[in-house]
This record gives structure tokens, sequence and C-alpha cells, in this order.
């Protein structure tokens, strides 16, 4: 009797873990965004790539991993402060661990630590564009 508890009590546990991950999943793409891989610390011999699902949300671009469980965005880049750095395409065995066709993109800041963004042509292209433009009167560093 007491296992049978112990194995419901895990049961329930898991479809709230599976349940919680599902709607974060669906509250993601229904804002619209687009698959990027991003890696922070690329300069650091043990950095990796994380899969996750980028989203513009007015002066900022919010970056949510697949695999979390947050509730918010796992990260979050200032437009006015983001700068590209180089721009190159993946190497090695770094193809299998970003989005098909992708670009990687070293994007560095001030204000947070340097970064790349790996996307496909059609999310750089809207990426590019967004962190190109500026309300009149702000100037921008060039993104490409």
């Amino acid at each position: 009797m007491e296992i049978a508890i112990v194995v419901l009590i895990l049961l329930v546990a898991a479809a709230l873990v599976v349940g919680w991950y599902l709607q974060r999943w669906v509250r993601m793409r229904r804002g619209g965004g687009v698959s990027v891989a991003l890696r922070w610390r690329p300069d650091h011999p043990r950095a990796s790539w994380h899969l996750g699902l980028g989203r513009y949300e007015g002066e900022e671009f919010v970056w949510y991993r697949v695999w979390s469980l947050r509730t918010g965005p796992d990260r979050v880049f200032q437009r006015e402060s983001m700068q590209i750095a180089d721009r190159r395409d993946p190497s090695g065995s770094e193809a299998y661990a970003v989005p098909e066709g992708s670009t990687v993109l070293r994007c560095e800041s001030p204000t947070q630590e340097a970064i790349e963004i790996a996307m496909g042509p059609g999310a750089l292209t809207g990426f590019l564009s967004w962190l190109e433009s500026a309300p009149p009167g702000r100037r921008l560093p060039h993104a490409s």
C-alpha cells in the first residue's frame, strides 16, 4: 500500500511538471518567435549551445530556453547596447547544435557578457532589421 502511494505521488508530480512545461511552450509559441541557439561566454572552453526561442519585445530581444521551467525569459538583451562584433558560419560539430542553415553572430555589449547567437536566414534578416531600426533621433551602431 505504501509503495502505491509513493508511485502515485511521483506520477502526479511528473504530470504537473509535464503540464507546466507544455503550458510554458504554448505561451512562448503563441507570442511568436524564432528558433535561436545561444551560447554565452563563447570564449570559455566549455561553452555550449542551448536551443531556444527568441522574441522581440519592443527594445528587448528575449530568449527562452527550450528545456527550462522558468516562467519568464532566460535571457534579455537590450537593443541599444547590443553590437555585432563578428559574423561566421558554424564550424565542425557546432553545425549539429544550431538550427539548420544558421549564421553565427558574436554580439557584444558594454553592459552584458559576450554571446553568440545562431539563427537561420529568415530569422537572421529579422534580427538584423530589428537591431538596426531605432526611433528617430537615436543612433545605434551599425549591426551588419
